[in-house]
């Protein structure tokens, strides 16, 4: 007699399904974006990201206690300041906006895990992310400022430091400073293998932050390049990074992938601001089923091996996973 395999006995029911899933996603994988910025009462929309807002630290804590009702334990802030300039100060300033966004947070939302950015481009009036001079970013004295940035995140009770701004060397400058300021503690999620690619435009509405000149091709990586990734995160493993991170997301599942395979350490994925802003606009336009396309590209996240996923969608598909 002969036997056809029939894989369809196991997708017969949802119930099946469900049983026999291999990847499942949950609000705790979730780390939650938020841009919070001055002023009191602002919940004012970014265009091309429906849904998501500038938000002043009042309404912050309330967007984050929204967000843990549904069972999202962990943000992560970006700081749009009213004032830059050429150094990026507000960046490393005891009352600089993400300072304050932390305090208020830890205070008010003592459970919740907050992961600062740390990278000079939002708060620099030129939009790089480090020192200018002659035109050109400058590598090492771009570290001291990264390194007093995430101290004075730290004294203002971040929990995990997340350097962005792919600086050679910026994760060993990072951790000594921390560690000889007594935060040996604190866990660094360093952006390890971030591309220099055309997903994030929203995010530079949202955070104020495109170069007024020239381009970030110069220090973030090639999207042509798979083996110098692999060099960025075993540099980063070499030098303290306690979780490495891809951005952005689903244009780089291979890169995901292969981070995975070698590297011991947790692995995060960001669903970037592209990714979310074409999911929403196709949404809105009525081609796509907008949560069932949502929820299928960060399975595909969770399933290239990222343990978590920074995605805009949080707050929104937490509740349906639940």
């Amino acid at each position: 007699m002969n036997l056809i395999e029939r894989p369809r006995r196991l997708r017969r029911t949802g119930t099946i399904r469900a049983l026999v899933r291999e990847t499942r996603l949950s609000p705790e994988d979730f780390v939650y974006p938020l841009f919070v910025c001055e002023g009191e009462g602002v919940r004012r929309e970014i265009g091309s990201m429906p849904g998501v807002f500038n938000l002043s630290i009042d309404e912050l804590v309330k967007e984050v206690e929204a967000a843990r009702g549904v069972g999202v334990q962990s943000v992560i802030l970006f700081g749009v300041p009213d004032q830059k300039d050429a150094a990026g100060s507000q960046a490393y300033a005891e009352d600089g906006i993400t300072q304050r966004a932390i305090r208020a947070l830890k205070r008010e939302t003592k459970e919740t895990l907050v992961i600062a950015d740390n990278c000079l481009c939002e708060y620099t009036d030129h939009g790089h992310c480090g020192v200018i001079e002659d035109g050109e970013v400058l590598n090492d004295p771009t570290l001291d400022l990264l390194a007093r940035t995430a101290v004075s995140q730290a004294e203002a009770g971040a929990d995990i430091i997340a350097p962005s701004n792919m600086m050679d060397g910026f994760v060993a400058a990072i951790r000594e400073e921390l560690d000889e300021s007594g935060f040996e503690h604190i866990p660094i999620m360093s952006y390890a293998v971030k591309y220099a690619s055309g997903f994030y435009g929203p995010f530079r509405e949202a955070a104020q932050s495109a170069p007024q000149f020239g381009d970030r091709l110069g220090y973030q990586m090639d999207p042509a390049n798979s083996r110098e990734a692999m060099r960025e995160a075993e540099l980063d493993c070499e030098q303290g990074a306690d979780i490495l991170l891809v951005k952005p997301a689903l244009p780089y599942l291979d890169i995901i992938r292969a981070v995975r395979e070698r590297f011991d350490l947790p692995v995060a994925a960001y669903q970037v601001s592209g990714e979310y802003a074409m999911i929403k606009a196709a949404g809105r336009l009525g081609w796509i089923d907008e949560e069932r396309v949502a929820l299928e590209s960060l399975t595909s996240i969770k399933r290239a091996g990222a343990d978590i996923i920074l995605t805009y969608f949080a707050r929104e598909l937490a509740g349906r996973l639940a």
